[in-house]
């Protein structure tokens, strides 16, 4: 699988407060089924980093993400 978002493994969302997500397909057993992976980097500079089906979920669990973080503090 080629993708933008790494670089020998590395993301490539460097810059606070950017969001980066690429669509890839994958089977299972007979079925395609579509991923978005997604990465998304802090303003503190921590990356946010999942797979999931749609890109709503992912934004969904980057907003949980940060809410935790948030609590944290």
């Amino acid at each position: 699988m080629t993708t933008r978002m790494t670089i020998n493994g590395v993301s490539t969302c460097q810059t606070a407060g950017m969001e980066k997500y690429e669509s890839f397909q994958m089977s299972i057993g007979r079925k395609r089924r579509t991923f978005v992976q997604y990465d998304y980097r802090h303003t503190d500079g921590e990356l946010f980093s999942c797979v999931k089906p749609t890109l709503d979920e992912c934004r969904r669990l980057r907003d949980e993400w940060i809410k935790a973080k948030e609590d944290r503090l």
